[in-house]
């Protein structure tokens, strides 16, 4: 008899354990604290800085979440409305969030159909290297920042969306060591130049949002904007579509949630309208690595 008890309180603590692991992540329990820092020190421009939102009273060290903003390279802030949303309702679940900011480097400039696409392509590099700079700041703080570093994921909208999708699978990386792993991407309303380096090595499970009447953006594979051949701008990208189909070709992990003539709002509505998709992603396909293919089709 005292052996059956003590193999139901074996039994029960561990389903306990179970259980607790998974509200974690799942259900919004702490309440969020914010601290500002420098993460990059520049000469001739105003010092990067980041936004790092913490759950409180969480002592285990924890994912760690970088979103990147939108504004085109030219505008958007680390603490606009929609990134400081976005920052404390996953701190509340038991995320650290760092909402970075990056440099601006199409601020007067634009990134439309007369933009230079070797301009465009040089802002994605600029953006990439700002983000590596975050990381590696925030990986030199891990102890006090109590980030799990196995488990880095980039969350982006819009511009954001590709300049975290570039860093991944298209930036040529000086500043962060090999060993650096990121471990999941959202993208909402991103693209990319190229789909070559995405293989059965550098593939990450990937969260793709976006809208099939998105006029700056393709949602498949289209230009920029959509852009002419014969225009300066001119730039092939690789929409949501496009890398999900990619993804499942290699047999890889994905997630995309397409928006029926859904527009260019995407880039931000999920935070609002699909924060249940975005938690069921990161906890399953990213902290489970259940590796899932999953699609969702939605209309407006």
């Amino acid at each position: 008899m005292a052996s059956k008890f003590k193999l139901l309180v074996i039994i029960s603590v561990l389903s306990f354990g179970q259980l607790s692991a998974q509200k974690l992540y799942l259900t919004d329990s702490f309440k969020v604290k914010k601290r500002t820092f420098t993460y990059h020190k520049l000469k001739l421009e105003k010092n990067l800085k980041l936004d790092l939102y913490r759950p409180k009273k969480l002592k285990t060290i924890r994912p760690l979440i970088i979103y990147v903003h939108g504004g085109g390279f030219s505008g958007g802030k680390r603490n606009d409305d929609v990134s400081k949303t976005f920052s404390t309702e996953f701190a509340k679940f038991g995320y650290n969030v760092a909402s970075i900011s990056y440099r601006l480097t199409m601020k007067g400039i634009g990134f439309g159909c007369s933009t230079k696409a070797d301009l465009k392509i040089k802002a994605f590099d600029e953006a990439s290297k700002d983000l590596s700079y975050a990381i590696q700041y925030l990986l030199k703080k891990q102890k006090r920042f109590k980030i799990d570093t196995n488990k880095i994921i980039l969350v982006g909208s819009s511009a954001g969306a590709e300049a975290i999708l570039h860093f991944a699978y298209a930036y040529n990386n000086t500043i962060l060591n090999d060993d650096v792993k990121i471990v999941g991407l959202v993208s909402m309303a991103g693209a990319l130049t190229t789909l070559k380096n995405i293989n059965s090595k550098t593939a990450i499970p990937t969260q793709l949002f976006h809208g099939t009447k998105d006029e700056l953006v393709p949602y498949n594979i289209a230009p920029h904007h959509y852009c002419k051949t014969t225009d300066e701008g001119y730039l092939e990208l690789f929409g949501s579509r496009a890398i999900a189909d990619h993804l499942k070709k290699i047999d890889k992990s994905y997630y995309l949630y397409t928006v029926k003539n859904g527009d260019h709002s995407w880039n931000s509505r999920p935070i609002f309208e699909a924060k249940e998709h975005i938690l069921d992603f990161l906890y399953f396909d990213v902290l489970q690595n259940k590796q899932r293919k999953t699609e969702v089709n939605t209309s407006i």
